[in-house]
């Protein structure tokens, strides 16, 4: 994997983020197309998601995968996380090599676990009460260089405007709704986990690694696992 960013994908990754900013799609459908847009225009193969951050409860609102979305979960379970820090602070969070960073242990083990060996989270400012990053997950250590990090950081900025530009047509209501989404999302994982550690007797990391590696071996999302988990314990599926 060369450390060399092909002008070619760059710039048709930038002319594509260009043509969506001006539509009138909503913001989820607009993120979805920015983050797969985002894994194009770096030189190293990464997973990649958005995290907003709302009146500070944080979201995934887009991800290229099911991994992407488990190491973001594990750092809003915890509250703690490079993606929310980065959301909440707007200030760039690089990792160059998971093994050797001691600020979120969680978070570490959950990548490491998942053959992530380096990250890096991006802020998105979109309006004064939405903050958020984009963050890539990336198998290689030490993948991404200081010219890597200057492209993510202008890709952010341009997709902080796309952000900005789909959020006028949000309605309060809209965003109310997924939030409201997000956190039933994350409380039937939270249930789910609870049923993980009382049959295997194992902490809270352990059920929740279970459930991404079910999920992995499912090909169903997080979120689908846990509901059916729920279900099952409940026998209301």
């Amino acid at each position: 994997m060369g450390s060399h960013v092909s002008p070619q994908n760059a710039q048709g990754a930038f002319e594509d983020l260009g043509r969506i900013v001006l539509g009138d799609e909503p913001l989820p459908a607009i993120l979805e197309q920015v983050v797969h847009i985002a894994r194009r225009v770096l030189p190293v193969p990464t997973q990649a998601s958005i995290t907003l951050l709302v009146d500070d409860t944080p979201l995934t609102v887009a991800c290229t995968d099911e991994d992407a979305l488990a190491l973001d979960e594990r750092q809003y379970a915890a509250e703690r996380g490079p993606c929310l820090d980065s959301a909440a602070s707007g200030a760039l969070v690089s990792i160059p090599d998971m093994t050797a960073d001691d600020r979120w242990p969680q978070f570490v083990t959950a990548a490491t676990e998942l053959g992530v060996r380096s990250s890096l989270s991006v802020p998105l400012p979109v309006q004064r009460n939405v903050t958020g990053a984009l963050n890539f997950y990336a198998s290689e250590l030490e993948a991404f260089t200081d010219e890597t990090i200057d492209l993510a950081q202008t890709f952010a900025g341009h997709a902080a405007v796309a952000a900005a530009n789909a959020h006028l047509y949000e309605t309060t209501a809209t965003l109310a709704e997924q939030m409201k989404t997000a956190m039933a999302t994350r409380a039937v994982i939270e249930q789910a986990k609870g049923i993980v550690m009382r049959d295997r007797r194992c902490t809270a990391d352990d059920a929740f690694n279970a459930l991404v590696k079910l999920s992995q071996e499912t090909h169903l999302k997080l979120r689908d696992v846990a509901q059916r988990l729920v279900d099952d314990t409940t026998g209301t599926g």
